[in-house]
């Protein structure tokens, strides 16, 4: 309703992650130079953990967008709610294997290590990424374990990215997945964002949506919303979102707290500190 009074282009507080969005706070620029490094590096294992909503997908997203075509392909995993034999059909899927699957969990690994092998030799570095990986099983991460174990005389074929919530390292931390521990040697954390870059935030995404300065966050407004976000990039989209609209319907090109907080008020569903 208030993108055409704005003068926007598109709707600047959408909560899907849309790389073209991202504001590279230095928690996120911090968090993507350890994805460069370790993607770079060729480390095995590589671990992003943040709280929900603070922009991990939408990070890893530009981060795939940034990588050489020529040099990397991705296998990307939204859903880790699978079985080990799922795993591996997927990340076949993923690699545009052609042909039948084995139906066996040894075929489908011996399937795996010579598509991998097909694509190092054409040239290619192969990027697993899973999303959400906290709901992976015991069993699940022992068999990612056991394909970062494939490898050449010269280098590993598969390089992992896993990304989840903060009780993932708690997960990590088990006694009984010390091996899969050891073999991760990057790991980055994203943070909260506090005041200052919750203004920069919502300026950056008013300006990529296609506005000059209109609509405006007052003062107040943003510390309203720093103060009730807790800092989630996602809980500020969608405070942000409401109190556009608030301010849409006062006819006016001025958000105040007092659109913040009416915009606090229709939102009930969520926790807020």
């Amino acid at each position: 309703m208030y993108q055409s009074f704005y003068g926007l282009r598109e709707m600047p507080f959408n909560i899907t992650p849309d790389p073209n969005f991202l504001y590279l706070s230095p928690t996120h620029q911090e968090a993507l130079q350890h994805l460069k490094y370790g993607v770079a590096e060729k480390k095995g294992f590589i671990v992003l953990t943040g709280e929900v909503g603070c922009g991990k997908t939408t990070l890893c997203r530009h981060f795939i967008n940034e990588i050489d075509d020529e040099k990397y392909e991705t296998a990307l995993i939204l859903n880790p709610r699978i079985t080990e034999t799922q795993l591996l059909k997927t990340i076949l899927k993923e690699l545009g294997a052609e042909g039948s699957m084995s139906r066996s969990r040894s075929g489908l690994v011996q399937q795996v290590n010579d598509l991998l092998l097909e694509k190092i030799q054409a040239g290619k570095d192969i990027l697993l990424i899973i999303d959400e990986a906290q709901n992976l099983t015991f069993e699940l991460l022992e068999q990612l374990r056991l394909l970062s174990n494939l490898e050449t005389d010269k280098q590993k074929l598969l390089q992992i990215i896993l990304m989840g919530q903060p009780e993932f390292k708690e997960i990590l931390a088990e006694e009984r997945l010390r091996q899969l521990r050891q073999r991760i040697l990057v790991h980055t954390e994203l943070k909260p964002l506090n005041r200052i870059q919750i203004e920069q935030y919502i300026h950056h995404r008013i300006a990529m949506a296609g506005g000059q300065g209109i609509p405006f966050f007052t003062s107040w407004a943003v510390r309203w919303i720093s103060w009730k976000s807790g800092g989630i990039p996602r809980i500020v989209n969608n405070i942000c979102d409401k109190s556009l609209l608030s301010s849409y319907i006062r006819n006016s090109e001025v958000v105040t707290w007092r659109d913040v907080r009416a915009a606090l008020k229709e939102i009930k569903t969520l926790d807020f500190k």
